[in-house]
């Protein structure tokens, strides 16, 4: 059953975060990830505006899990350190 990773990031250093994307772009296609949503522009329906969206699938939760905790993603998150502040979950699907 697919798994989504629903990311909501605020930036406040975009250079260090552009360096982050290119890490996280590697370890994304290293674990065959389908980016379904990066950034783009958001209107707001109700409620407050959530910075930036990024949306990934998986084929499972615990695909989902091993792209989290690869040593690709976990150097993409130390360099992300400081530039960004991220809400990350693992959603499972339907």
């Amino acid at each position: 059953m697919a798994a989504y990773i629903v990311m909501h990031i605020e930036v406040s250093n975009p250079a260090q975060y552009e360096q982050y994307k290119v890490l996280s772009s590697l370890a994304m296609k290293a674990h065959d990830a389908k980016i379904l949503v990066r950034g783009g522009e958001e209107i707001v329906l109700e409620g407050e505006s959530l910075k930036r969206t990024v949306i990934m699938e998986f084929p499972s939760v615990k695909a989902a899990q091993s792209f989290y905790h690869s040593s690709q993603y976990r150097r993409a998150r130390n360099v992300r350190e400081g530039a960004a502040k991220v809400d990350m979950c693992i959603i499972q699907g339907i």
